[in-house]
């Protein structure tokens, strides 16, 4: 009976990651005219020289000058958006970082699950980060083949319609 506690926990929690990896790429995806702002405001804005490698010599000053050259970079892009597009923006920014939190605290849980399944058949502990590496790549897998998978079935659809009213 342990054995099946420990595999649902397992089970669980990696749904529990893909769900929310899935659902954000479905809801981004959804929202990509949001991002059309950023498109078009990428080619006004000109990006920041780079940072000489020579200041990270001084890290401390290296750090802060990046900072300050995003900080820069970010206000000009603010500056050149649209309200609509700066709306849309922080609409989608809000999204991605909801379910980039919610995904990561899943992560957690599944770092547990897993670390207790290991446990229960005494493996070694170097197993741990192979078994996480693999079930993320799964999960990220998972997100990409359904995603694609659901832009294949539309894209045919069109394709097909668009043949129809060709031959009409």
């Amino acid at each position: 009976m342990d054995a099946v506690i420990a595999w649902s926990g397992f089970v669980g929690a990696w749904l529990l990651v893909a769900g929310p990896l899935f659902q954000a790429a479905t809801e981004l995806d959804e929202q990509g005219d949001h991002r059309r702002g950023l498109t078009r405001v990428s080619g006004v804005v000109e990006s920041p020289p780079r940072l000489s490698p020579w200041w990270w010599l001084l890290p401390p000053v290296a750090y802060v000058k990046q900072r300050r050259r995003q900080a820069a970079y970010r206000a000009a892009v603010m500056d050149a958006l649209t309200t609509d597009e700066l709306e849309d923006f922080v609409e989608l920014s809000g999204t991605a970082t909801g379910w980039a939190m919610v995904a990561s605290g899943a992560f957690f849980i599944a770092v547990k699950e897993t670390w207790e399944l290991l446990e229960l058949y005494e493996a070694p502990g170097w197993l741990l980060p192979l078994a996480l590496l693999v079930m993320l790549a799964l999960c990220a897998a998972n997100t990409v083949v359904r995603v694609r998978w659901g832009h294949g079935v539309v894209d045919a659809k069109r394709r097909a319609a668009g043949a129809r009213s060709r031959a009409a």
